[in-house]
Formats: structure tokens, sequence, C-alpha cells
């Protein structure tokens, strides 16, 4: 009787592991391209980003100095547009 009861709570630890072990998740690696992906898109968003701010400061700096050296307003905006344009390779 003490045998039995040893073989059958023996068998019934082994079927629960096992069946932990199918019923828990493998590990994956499928999210590593789309994190990937997602952070490169990222990065490309970032650079234009500071892309254009860079353009913006170099723009009003252009046009400020153009006022000061006493540029008509119709000349001065000409440049700042210039200037954006230019540092967004348009």
């Amino acid at each position: 009787m003490n045998r039995r009861v040893h073989r059958f709570a023996g068998g019934s630890i082994v079927l629960l592991v096992l069946a932990a072990l199918l019923i828990s998740p493998a590990h994956g690696y499928s999210q590593t391209q789309g994190i990937e992906r997602r952070q490169t898109r990222r990065e490309n968003r970032d650079d234009a980003r500071a892309t254009r701010q860079a353009g913006r400061h170099a723009a009003r700096d252009a046009k400020q100095d153009c006022k000061d050296a006493g540029g008509n307003r119709i000349d001065c905006r000409q440049l700042k547009r210039e200037t954006k344009q230019d540092a967004r390779g348009a």
C-alpha cells in the first residue's frame, strides 16, 4: 500500500512538471525585428527633426542679420526661406 501511494505521488509530480513545461510559453524573439524597425524609424524622425530645428535657428539668425544690416522686409523673408530650404536639402 505504501509503495502504491509513493508511486502515485511520484507519477503525479512528474505529470504536473511536464504539464507546466508544456503550458509555459517558449522564449521567443519575434519582437526583435519589429523593435529594430521601430527604433530605426524613430532615429530617422529624430534626425529629420534635428535638421529642421538647425535650419530654423540658422534662418532666424540670417533674417535678423539681414534686418540689422538695413535690408528690406521682403529680401530678409526670402533669405530666411532659402536658408530653411537649404538646411533640409529641398
